[in-house]
Parts: structure tokens; sequence; C-alpha cells
């Protein structure tokens, strides 16, 4: 395998700048990257500028819930078009485009390569049937042998399981999709390719077998392509609607947005553990080989691609999409909080009260959240106020414990002693999350940055074109100097 740190080193153009599209689940950005002062660990720096944001969501198509891709897509060309104008006036070049969005979910594209419908979100119960056949064919302690993944029914492997009929198709993921209508190639990335569970955690390829065994086509996906690599240029009709070059690179970045946020994790250490904070909890430790013991598929630990072939060592807990789906029914009932505000109530509260499992499937759909939270407060034999504030309050104490339970396990597991815990995106802004999970851990928690997965998308294509040199502790280095970080301490008295 080629060593992407060594990839496509040709130095960038004065004043070059890179594209990154990056989207969640509630949300997308087109943002422009600036690596500044020659990109050097010491003296480096990497500013970012947001010039196109839009919503994202799922919505029922069809009787499920689906992304409305073709809206999604229409918002990554405006926010090209946005990139190029300000890139134009500033007199610099984009020198590539980076993509990173969610995992697990695909679309569809026929042999003319036409997308057949638009693709079900993880959020869709549609696959927890699919789960049981599944595993009649393939006994879940080879499936984690070999993909090394954690089980979560929205795995693709059980999503594919449901389609009534796959011949002449092609499977791309959210983000390789989105680099097929801008390039007409088909590739898959990596990173991305390692949570469908059908990829090789330790050859670093597809695990062909299990397709053959599902029944699914061979070449159901398009060929691997690594972080790093150039995936293709833009399309004549595409660079001319958006007004670039047809020549503009397209480069594959850690295109699940995990991966890209753990390569901008600002660790200096060597012992750290990371939470990507969002509308999911990544947490976990960055390993060098995966864990494939039967203690970990118990754990339901799961072995992800990184950036430079690292391996995210970690588990998919639930995250602050329990509280912005909370703020969603209360604005709905008008109650309408600053978040700030609502966050200070919640810290005023003493600590000790009930708490649930973030991670219980039962939080997945969007409904109502206060309600449901209040029901599983019920069923632990406790009782939780209809209080805004004391929903907060529950909420954070149980993403904090569930952290602390998660970086223990990972401990254990991979044979490993953790100094620090870094927390990176929107949850790094939270004060209150960050010292509750300092307080459980036990350990220093360092927040930011809150863009860490624009950063890591950047900084792979900055490298890609030779701007920047080095490995991953070269490129944090330049996110450390970048980007103003918290530090918490544990307070004893809340231990």
């Amino acid at each position: 395998m080629t060593d992407p740190a060594a990839q496509n080193t040709a130095p960038a153009t004065a004043g070059a700048v890179f594209a990154a599209v990056d989207i969640g689940a509630s949300s997308g950005r087109v943002i422009l990257g600036r690596v500044l002062d020659g990109g050097t660990a010491a003296a480096g720096s990497v500013e970012l500028e947001v010039v196109h944001r839009f919503p994202n969501g799922v919505v029922e198509i069809d009787g499920g819930l689906r992304w409305d891709f073709d809206a999604l897509f229409a918002e990554v060309l405006k926010g090209l078009a946005a990139a190029a104008t300000v890139a134009a006036v500033q007199d610099e070049t984009i020198t590539s485009i980076g993509i990173d969005t969610w995992a697990v979910d695909y679309g569809l594209v026929n042999k003319a390569g036409e997308l057949i419908a638009q693709p079900y979100s993880y959020r869709d119960d549609r696959s927890r049937a699919a789960v049981a056949p599944v595993h009649q064919k393939l006994d879940p302690a080879r499936l984690y042998g070999t993909t090394g993944l954690q089980f979560l029914q929205f795995n693709t492997l059980y999503q594919l399981a449901t389609e009534p009929d796959l011949d002449g198709m092609q499977a791309l993921l959210i983000p390789d999709l989105i680099a097929f209508l801008l390039t007409g190639q088909r590739r898959t990335e990596a990173t991305n390719a390692s949570t469908t569970g059908l990829f090789d955690a330790v050859a670093g390829e597809w695990a062909t077998e299990f397709l053959t065994a599902l029944g699914l086509p061979k070449k159901l996906f398009p060929p691997l392509v690594q972080p790093g690599e150039t995936v293709g240029t833009l399309l004549p009709e595409i660079a001319s609607r958006v007004g670039l070059p047809a020549g503009t690179k397209v480069v594959a970045v850690g295109s699940h947005d995990t991966a890209s946020a753990v390569a901008a994790v600002p660790a200096q250490e060597e012992n750290f553990a990371y939470i990507s904070s969002g509308t999911w909890s990544l947490v976990g430790l960055e390993l060098k080989h995966p864990v494939l013991t039967e203690a970990s598929r118990e754990a339901n630990f799961t072995n992800e691609r990184g950036v430079d072939g690292t391996i995210r060592y970690l588990r998919n807990m639930g995250g602050l999409w329990l509280l912005s789906e909370c703020q969603r029914t209360w604005a709905a009932e008008g109650f309408t909080p600053e978040l700030t505000a609502l966050l200070t109530a919640a810290a005023a509260l003493p600590p000790g009260g009930p708490q649930i499992n973030p991670d219980d499937s039962y939080f997945i759909a969007p409904d109502n959240m206060p309600d449901r939270i209040r029901a599983a407060v019920r069923r632990t034999g406790d009782v939780l106020p209809d209080d805004p504030a004391a929903i907060t309050r529950c909420i954070m104490d149980s993403l904090a414990t569930g952290y602390a339970r998660t970086i223990r396990d990972a401990e254990r597991l991979a044979d490993r002693t953790v100094d620090v815990v870094h927390v990176v995106g929107g949850g790094s802004q939270n004060r209150l999350l960050c010292q509750l999970t300092a307080d459980a851990t036990g350990k220093r928690v360092i927040a930011g940055p809150v863009e860490a997965t624009a950063l890591g998308n950047v900084l792979v294509q900055a490298r890609a074109a030779g701007q920047v040199t080095g490995g991953l502790t070269e490129l944090r280095s330049l996110v450390v100097g970048s980007h103003g970080l918290q530090s918490f301490t544990p307070e004893l008295s809340r231990l």
C-alpha cells in the first residue's frame, strides 16, 4: 500500500486553498481551508472560512425515512460555487475538494450511473428484521473476527440484506456518491468502507467471502481508495456550473467524518482517548492494529480505519441528538431557551440525579424525546421531573457516565492506559459536558477544536498537494497552533 503521507507531493501553488464539503446528519457546510506560514509544525496554522451552510435531515419518502439526496447535492453545488466566488475575489486557487459525511448509508446506482432512489437513512427501522437472517448465514463471532465492526442494527450489511434486487447495481456510500456525481468516477474511500461490515480489518480490503455468503454481487462496491489519493477531476458540466476549472481535483480524505475528526485531534501525547461529540458520540482510542478478541466483541467495540492506516478503536454511543431532539420538541411547545441558559440551569442542579442509557435504540428515531427520556427513567424505578433543566442534566450526566465507562473498557481491552481525554466537535463547546466528563473519568479533558472534522479534511488535502508534510503528529501540531483549546480537570468533590 502506498504511504499516504508521501502521496501527491507536488508543491501547491501560491494562494492555494482547499474546499471541504462537510455534511452531518443535521447540517452541512462547505468550507475553505488555508494552511498559513508554510505549514511547518513549529510555525504553521490552519484557517477555516465557512462559505455556505445548509440544513440536512431525514424525510419520509415512500413510507420510509430517507435522505433528500437531490436537495443535498444541490446544496453542495451551491457551496462549491460560493467557494469559487470567494477564492476568486481573494485571488486564490482552489487546489482540490474533499468530502466527508456520516457513515453506513448508501445510494444505489445503476449501470447508466443513475441514482435509482433517495438513500435510506440509518434511522429507518427496515434493517431490524434483517439482523437474524444475516446472522444465520454469518455467525456474529465470525463477522467480528474479520471485520472487527461493532454490532449496530443499521450497519450497511443489514441494510443491504433488505434490498429486493441488486442485479446491475453498485452501492455508493454517501461521500462516494457525491464524489461520483462530481467526477464520474466510482470509488469507495477506505475509512467509510470499514463501517460497512463487509471490510477485512486486518487486510484492509473487501471481505468478498461475506458478499458471497449474503448473496450480494462481488462488485457491489467500487474499488477502494485511500485518504490522500485523487478520486478524479470535476466533470466539465459540473466545473462550468460551479465556476471552477475542469481540472480541479476531488481528493479522498477521511470520508467518514469521524476519521477526519480524529485526524485533527490535537494530541501531543501517545496515550490519549478521544470523544468526537456531536449528534453521535464516538469514544475510543487510536491504535496501530485492530483488537478482534471475543471480549472486544462482547463489549461491542468497533475497529474502523483512520487516516494513515490507523485503527479507530471505539464504541459508537448516543450523543447530543438527545438534547437537540428535546429542543425541537420544546420549541414546538413554545419553549425556546438559549442553549447556554439551559446548560447553566442544568449545571446548577445537584449531582446524583437520574440517568438513562443513551445508547438504547429506543432513542434512535425522531419523536417526543423529553417524554421518551422520562419514560426510560421511570423504567429504572426513578422519577425525572418534566423540567427542561432536569432533563438536560439527565442527558449530560448520562453521556459523561457512558464516556467514562467506554474509556475504561477501551483501556482494558486494548491494554492501554489513557493519560488525557480529547473532546472534539460540537460537544467541545459544552462546558458542562466537558467538566462532567473530567469528573466521571478522573482524567484531564482537553476540549476543542469544534471544527475538527473540517480541519482533518483540509489537512489531508493539503498534505496530498504537498503544502504540508509529515504524518499525523505533524498534522496535529498545526491544529494545536491554530485553535484555542480549553482544559478541564476533575473536581474531586464531584467524584
